[in-house]
């Protein structure tokens, strides 16, 4: 029967090392869970060059590969899935990422599993290979696969990370698709005006300078012509406007105080800051439920949050908590505090805590302002829709309000002449 060499990390998170004979890898697998209760990260048929390898020393983990494509996170929630069954399966971890890598398109994605199956098979632990590739993998992956790791149940944790992906795409889609129809009619209405101000105003100023022969024009008539006017002589100067407002936006965005000014400007908008704070406590929930579900530590979790908060509002009251549980303090009091966090969020929280299924709890608040966040987006939808109607309505008829006034004072001057 064949020898297998193994490492292993077992339930305290301590690296093991040893041999077992089976008659495959997948039986070989199960010996090891079944004998150590260890959930093995490398099993290798023990043979002369084998014996002979072992004896040389760890590889380190490959740095990140910089080549190829971006990932798409559709993409990498695929792979979550699809190793998380093959391991569930039986199947050790060197072998099942040699198999998706063998099918995975993506090249930065099929270049990433490589180097992560020659750092395992070098030694390294799957969380310290994920941990080289920063751009595929943030730190939210790398701990809960640690996590998996340290408790045996890498399966498990990568089934949980997989379903986070996966409603954190739709949340993120759901609010994307809500926002597609009022770009778009916003940007058409301005491509409208533009061409209108630009092409049509003219002429038409000429047929009224031949027409009227020098006659004042309406205040309307005379509003909108001198608009073109100024969009034609200075649209450049324009541009460059427009354009050192959007680069000063994006250097203001950069710094601390304009970052933060910004997200407490887009909580307090009347249309789009109820849509960013259910979409910030439903993402908050989530990530903090399912680090803690998965066995990271709850400081390291809020750390973790904390960076995935997209929001520095939030970021801020999630600090607060982290240093209000470091101190022994209770979670639900800075939350409170922070005046980000709604009523009803704040006392599930509380109950969960004070029953010891906080983690259950935060992902029923996730759950329930997943649906609030539908409800938004739809709201959000049904009312910009037609007020944007009404904004291009009221653009386009005022323009060609101000532009027939004049054609009727000529109709009327023409109508005088012939009776």
């Amino acid at each position: 029967m064949p020898l297998y060499t193994f490492t292993a990390i077992n339930p305290q998170g301590q690296e093991i090392n040893g041999s077992v004979e089976a008659p495959d890898q997948n039986q070989a697998a199960a010996v090891i869970k079944q004998q150590y209760g260890a959930f093995p990260t490398r099993i290798v048929e023990q043979t002369g060059l084998d014996a002979a390898a072992a004896a040389q020393p760890k590889k380190q983990a490959r740095p990140m590969f910089k080549g190829g494509r971006r990932v798409p996170s559709r993409t990498l929630t695929v792979f979550t899935r699809q190793l998380a069954t093959l391991i569930d399966a039986g199947l050790p971890l060197l072998r099942g990422l040699g198999t998706l890598q063998k099918q995975e398109k993506n090249v930065a994605l099929r270049n990433a599993i490589h180097a992560m199956a020659e750092s395992v098979e070098g030694g390294s632990t799957f969380s310290e290979a994920m941990a080289s590739h920063p751009s595929l993998f943030n730190r939210l992956y790398v701990n809960m696969v640690k996590a998996g790791e340290v408790g045996g149940v890498l399966e498990v944790v990568l089934t949980r990370l997989a379903e986070f992906q996966e409603k954190a795409q739709k949340l993120k889609n759901r609010i994307t698709s809500a926002m597609v129809y009022p770009i778009v009619v916003l940007i058409l209405s301005m491509l409208i005006l533009v061409f209108l101000l630009t092409f049509i105003v003219p002429r038409f100023q000429q047929i009224f300078a031949d027409m009227l022969g020098g006659k004042p024009l309406p205040a309307l008539t005379q509003f909108v012509i001198d608009i073109s006017h100024m969009l034609k002589t200075n649209f450049i100067g324009i541009a460059a406007v427009l354009a050192v407002v959007i680069v000063g936006f994006k250097l203001l965005s950069m710094t601390q105080k304009g970052a933060e000014y910004i997200d407490r400007s887009k909580l307090r908008l009347p249309l789009i800051g109820p849509l960013v704070r259910l979409s910030a406590i439903a993402r908050f929930s989530r990530t903090l439920g399912t680090l803690i579900t998965s066995g990271v530590p709850i400081l390291q979790a809020l750390n973790i949050t904390k960076e995935t908060a997209g929001n520095i509002v939030l970021s801020d009251a999630i600090s607060r908590v982290h240093d209000a549980v470091k101190e022994g303090e209770s979670v639900v009091a800075p939350l409170e505090a922070s005046g980000v966090f709604p009523p009803m969020v704040i006392s599930m929280i509380d109950v969960g805590e004070e029953t010891g299924r906080l983690p259950d709890m935060l992902i029923k608040v996730s759950d329930v302002y997943d649906d609030e966040v539908d409800n938004a987006v739809a709201g959000l939808t049904s009312m910009l829709e037609p007020l944007l109607i009404v904004f291009l309505a009221v653009i386009v008829g005022t323009i060609v309000v101000a532009l027939f006034m004049p054609l009727i004072e000529v109709i009327k001057n023409v109508g005088s002449q012939t009776m």
